[in-house]
């Protein structure tokens, strides 16, 4: 009896589906909006049904987190706003702009109720305290500022800061606790009981976004592309810092009742961590450089701001009922009945089991009648390699397992030998497909130096090839040189350790010898 066809392994390179993975694909498809410039805030309102305001270009606009669409428009500014911020209930709003002015709005009547001044410079920072009558507010004049609201006056003023201030936060836990961050590479927190900072740290760059918890106790820093975790209560020790963009980050947020945090940047990236282990649980990808974001408090909309004018709004998926539904059925004709499919059978009674024939795969075909050429043509179709790159190193791996590469890939013209040229072009730098296309780039080596010279079109794509070889090369000799460094930061480490390991010791022994 002939043994069944083998089919092509091929390499698993498919995303870990895990429960986050799970949770933030389980959005609907993006709703764009665009503004008449770049979106630099977006932020939530804490009651339902949590509309969120867009802060852009020379306005604020609430938007409506069912239809997507603005509910209302606050224009009262004569230049640039900036921070349009809710206050808890949803009922006021606060926005700063390049006039230096601090403008206080009722949400529902759409009415100008108050205006602040005092600062010189754009205010760029504008949020409410926890008692919600005070706001305070942060300027390029290097001033941090907390206002009265029924009073329409300052209460108080630092000017500790040695450049502009460009994001700040206020604790949910006291209404005297606020922090500010700046372009001087500091995060100060303030009691505004006191006329001083009760603590700075140094973030080391150019603070874009601050974030406190609940509890008071932590606060987040992000700056360059590094997020910063700090103890206040442990007077500004640093807990840890992480860094998974490759530009800046610009904003950040909490997601799922503060178990993950959300964070923005210019390389157009916005990662999601978890807030235990502060590791990446999953990614998501947007068309240009995030400025802002912003997620309902139930998790149900998630809203990104980009510097192009951007706007997109992802909704949750509404999870799927199950009908259970009885459909009729219908009596079958005796011609259409299969007999015997219920029947049991005893245990005297000889089975024949019927198996299935096995659907191969194109390329299985033809390697089954040993068609080396066709099997790589069919691997290299234009939609397997595009959308399934694996298969395409799965079969190239199988023909060097079959001693046949050098076979599929003799004979061949300028166009298919360009795919093939292409094709390892694009795929060489991934770590996880750079062996066996190195294995296939030697062999096309072999079989084409000789014309060289004949092709325009092979040889520019032998040249890319080349760049992007050498380009690889350049990148893993600077990994070796900051490899090289690291170890020997480690072993000066191990062995400053051991020194002092060794001082010590004599000296307890010398102290337990009386006894």
């Amino acid at each position: 009896m002939a043994t069944a066809f083998k089919k092509t392994p091929l390499p698993r390179v498919r995303e870990k589906i895990t429960s986050d993975v799970s949770y933030w694909k389980n959005l609907e498809f993006p709703v764009t909006n665009k503004e008449f410039s770049a979106v630099t805030h977006i932020d939530f309102s804490q009651a339902a049904p949590y509309d969120f305001a867009v802060t852009s270009s020379t306005r604020v606009q609430v938007y409506n987190s069912r239809t997507n669409k603005p509910d209302k428009t606050f224009s009262k500014f004569r230049e640039v706003a900036y921070g349009g911020s809710f206050r808890d209930d949803g009922k006021l709003l606060v926005a700063g702009g390049d006039e230096g002015v601090v403008r206080l709005f009722d949400v529902e009547r759409k009415a100008l109720l108050r205006v602040f001044k005092g600062h010189k410079s754009p205010v760029h920072v504008t949020k409410f305290t926890a008692d919600n009558f005070h706001l305070v507010s942060g300027a390029d004049d290097t001033t941090f500022r907390l206002w009265d609201i029924p009073g329409e006056r300052e209460v108080i003023s630092y000017s500790e800061h040695q450049d502009y201030i460009r994001t700040g936060v206020t604790s949910r836990a006291s209404k005297d606790i606020v922090v500010s961050g700046s372009y001087d590479h500091t995060v100060k927190l303030y009691d505004t009981r006191t006329d001083t900072s009760v603590l700075t740290v140094d973030h080391g760059q150019p603070v874009e976004s601050v974030l406190m918890y609940p509890g008071g106790g932590l606060f987040i820093s992000a700056g360059g592309n590094y997020i910063k975790v700090w103890d206040a209560l442990a007077g500004g020790r640093l807990l840890t810092q992480f860094s998974n963009h490759h530009k800046t980050i610009t904003s950040m947020c909490f997601s799922s009742s503060f178990k993950r945090l959300l964070s923005g940047g210019v390389d157009r990236h916005v990662k999601i961590y978890d807030v235990a282990t502060y590791q990446v649980v999953h990614t998501l990808d947007y068309p240009a450089a995030v400025l802002s974001l912003g997620v309902a408090p139930d998790d149900s909309v998630i809203a990104v701001g980009m510097a192009d004018g951007l706007l997109s709004v992802q909704h949750r998926k509404a999870e799927k009922e199950t009908i259970t539904t009885q459909k009729k059925k219908k009596k079958a004709s005796y011609k259409y009945v299969l007999r015997g499919k219920t029947f049991v059978p005893s245990n005297d009674d000889h089975v024949v089991q019927h198996n299935r024939r096995v659907q191969l795969a194109k390329y299985d075909k033809y390697f089954k009648k040993f068609e080396y050429t066709k099997a790589l043509d069919a691997a290299l179709d234009l939609r397997v390699r595009i959308k399934s790159p694996e298969v395409t190193i799965g079969v190239m791996q199988e023909l060097i397992r079959r001693a046949g590469l050098k076979a599929a890939l003799a004979g061949r013209d300028d166009k298919s030998l360009g795919v093939v040229l292409k094709f390892i072009q694009k795929n060489i730098s991934n770590a996880k497909f750079t062996v066996p296309l190195i294995d296939v780039a030697n062999t096309v080596l072999d079989l084409y130096s000789s014309q060289l010279g004949q092709s325009t079109v092979i040889d520019e794509t032998f040249a890319r090839l080349k760049e992007t070889v050498d380009q690889e090369v350049s990148y893993i000799k600077q990994l070796l040189e900051v490899m090289g460094t690291m170890d020997t930061l480690f072993a000066a480490s191990v062995h400053n350790q051991t020194m002092v390991h060794q001082e010590i010791m004599p000296g307890i022994a010398h102290v337990e010898a009386p006894s």
